[in-house]
């Protein structure tokens, strides 16, 4: 079975400076300080992260992935990886569109660097879905084939914030997926991502990908925000998504981030016993796991790369 994942973030050296000025405004290598209270792997430079994603997506069957830039201002370390491994990166870029920069960031993402997806996350930026410069965004992604948005809804918790000390200063409210309604409505071409099925937002985001054939809920991380929903379990939520939204619009995704830990596989291992416990037929799995990322996002030859992994469905 062909695996690809939708959801995967690409913690650079710029990403992790970006941090340790938060640490320690002083750090003169602030990426080291980041590194240093988090006791994980330095990432090097951007081609050599981008080459160590590629064996691990070979060590773990995967054959193409999503690399998400995770702070604003990184989508060029995303870049460098999309170029150096074009038939296994789709690149995509965090946006705040309150910045002052919005349009020249578009503009170099969707542009210059190639880039594939614009991430927005309205609890961490604190910004309103109804903001006209989310429009302003949606706008200019329909105005790029092949492109699409992720919008984070929900619970945000961001693992790496917390082991640092970094305060959270969220806004969940800011996270209902049902603001994303006359967005997705009205730009019908764009592929509109919400992950985690709406990570709380689970009702919400099922009425979203009910009323707009455009939307698709990905399935990464531990979905944790099942506890907000007693008696709800990971095949009750699968089942209850393909019911709602089909087979056709739902995306594997695991939410790998950072070295040593490489490629989480336990989430793809839990998503194959609920789809087990569901009796999912085999053409849903491929869907799931691999084909609706082609879909979405297929290579400039028109074909799955060859001579790259796959993984049993067992």
């Amino acid at each position: 079975m062909i695996v690809n994942d939708t959801h995967c973030h690409f913690f650079s050296t710029r990403f992790f400076a970006a941090l340790g000025r938060q640490v320690d405004a002083s750090a003169p290598e602030p990426e080291q300080a980041a590194l240093a209270k988090l006791g994980w792997e330095a990432p090097g430079s951007a081609e050599e992260l981008a080459d160590r994603w590629t064996r691990e997506l070979d060590r773990a069957g995967v054959r193409r992935a999503t690399l998400i830039a995770s702070v604003p201002g990184d989508a060029e370390s995303v870049g460098i990886a999309v170029k150096r491994h074009p038939d296994r990166f789709v690149g995509w870029f965090m946006v705040d569109p309150t910045a002052p920069d919005l349009d020249r960031t578009l503009t170099n993402g969707l542009g210059q660097l190639g880039l594939r997806g614009v991430c927005l996350f309205p609890a961490l930026h604190r910004f309103s879905l109804q903001d006209p410069r989310v429009l302003r965004t949606f706008d200019a992604v329909s105005e790029k084939k092949g492109v699409s948005i992720f919008v984070h809804c929900g619970v945000l918790t961001i693992g790496v914030r917390k082991k640092l000390g970094l305060s959270n200063p969220f806004d969940i409210s800011l996270g209902n997926p049902l603001l994303l309604h006359p967005l997705a409505a009205s730009h019908p071409d764009v592929p509109v991502i919400v992950p985690h099925f709406g990570a709380g937002f689970f009702r919400e985001a099922l009425m979203l990908g009910d009323v707009c054939s455009n939307v698709y809920l990905d399935t990464s991380s531990s979905n944790k925000w099942m506890a907000y929903h007693p008696g709800l379990s990971l095949s009750g939520v699968l089942q209850r998504a393909l019911s709602v939204v089909g087979p056709d619009r739902l995306l594997f995704g695991s939410d790998s981030s950072f070295f040593p830990r490489g490629w989480v596989r336990e989430v793809f291992d839990q998503q194959q016993a609920a789809l087990d416990e569901i009796n999912a037929a085999a053409d849903v799995r491929e869907k799931i796991f691999g084909l609706n990322f082609e879909r979405l996002f297929p290579e400039s030859v028109g074909r799955v790369p060859s001579g790259l992994p796959t993984v049993s469905s067992s």
